[in-house]
């Protein structure tokens, strides 16, 4: 199982908690006993208190809506006082949105699967499989365009309104860690290696995501968990939703990162090897899928993804998979934490 990094931040060395963003005067730092939670009224977990650096009013992480899992970069301003209310949607224009995605433009002979394709699309949708034989199913795109167009244009707002670059692959930049050091042979505990059948399978996702089939999928905006992914039709058991993407690093480099979406790449037996993706600048679907509350049993019940880490032709890839059927209308959720225990959850929705 992949899990989802928490890097802690350091605790404070002085009177002034390190969630409380901005430095200030002596005099400034002797009211900081005063600071309570505007939201529930207590002043306890200091560390966990954000001021706003308009108003200077006091929230606690967990009891803004949506959540903040980790402090933000930069500036940040309360429910009242920021003046982002509005969420300005991507044009539903299909040049736009092709631009966006960088879809292939091709012909439409071009679009129609092979006939290797098409097999292995028929063999996957049987309805009788025996249990050690399940392989992966490809991702089942709505028959109607303009509902697909829909579809992206969520995500586009989403990425849009996150100042995230749209990527399908894992992204390696100079000054990070190097595709040569994603090696799956790295992995402390071995890692499973991906089928050679589940492998076509990712890849027949892949190609019909670049000419613009996409998974029926929906970013919907919600006021207590923020942006989250719905599902747009039925979608099976064993379907891969999607690759977990975005710049690859060392964990070493990550550890006072405060990014609250790091994914576990590789768990390397020598730590300095280790990796993770950080999906901050670039990204896709899979940052918007939300996590479950690992403390209360209606949250677990809410798990309908897993994360799961292969080797893919000697690299490490993380794929989010369906672990049951999932209806049309319904959130998808997964674990954020798989054997690390790293996230704190304990608030979630």
């Amino acid at each position: 199982m992949a899990s989802r990094k928490r890097t802690l931040a350091p605790k404070p060395i002085s009177m002034e908690p390190k969630s409380r963003k901005r430095s200030k005067s002596k005099k400034e730092e002797e009211g900081y006993s005063d600071v309570f939670c505007e939201n529930c009224g207590s002043g306890d977990r200091a560390s966990e208190l954000l001021l706003c650096d308009k108003c200077d009013r006091g929230f606690h992480l967990f009891c803004l809506r949506p959540i903040l899992p980790a402090v933000p970069k930069g500036s940040w301003f309360c429910p009242s006082c920021s003046k982002d209310h509005k969420l300005t949607g991507f044009p539903l224009v299909q040049t736009k949105i092709v631009d966006f995605f960088r879809i292939q433009r091709s012909s439409p002979s071009a679009e129609k699967l092979s006939p290797d394709s098409r097999k292995r699309r028929r063999r996957n949708s049987g309805l009788v499989m025996s249990k050690k034989s399940r392989k992966l199913l490809p991702f089942n795109p709505s028959e109607d365009c303009i509902r697909r167009l829909e579809q992206m244009a969520s995500l586009a707002t989403a990425l849009t309104a996150t100042e995230t670059q749209f990527v399908n692959e894992l992204t390696y930049v100079p000054g990070m860690a190097p595709r040569s050091a994603n090696c799956a042979s790295l992995e402390r505990e071995g890692m499973q290696i991906l089928s050679k059948e589940d492998a076509e399978t990712l890849s027949l996702c892949k190609n019909m995501m670049e000419r613009g089939e996409w998974p029926p999928l929906v970013v919907v905006f919600d006021p207590l968990e923020g942006y989250t992914v719905e599902a747009d039709k039925c979608i099976r058991d064993l379907t891969i939703i999607t690759e977990y993407v975005g710049e690859v690093d060392y964990l070493k480099n990550r550890e006072n990162d405060d990014g609250d979406s790091m994914m576990t790449l590789l768990c390397a037996a020598d730590p300095s090897k280790s990796l993770v993706i950080c999906p901050d600048k670039h990204s896709n679907i899979a940052r918007f899928i939300n996590g479950i509350n690992n403390h209360t049993p209606d949250g677990k019940k809410k798990q309908n993804v897993k994360c799961v880490r292969f080797d893919v032709n000697g690299e490490c890839r993380v794929l989010l998979i369906a672990s049951r059927d999932i209806r049309k209308g319904e959130r998808l959720y997964y674990n954020y934490n798989g054997y690390e225990n790293e996230y704190p959850t304990e608030h979630f929705v």
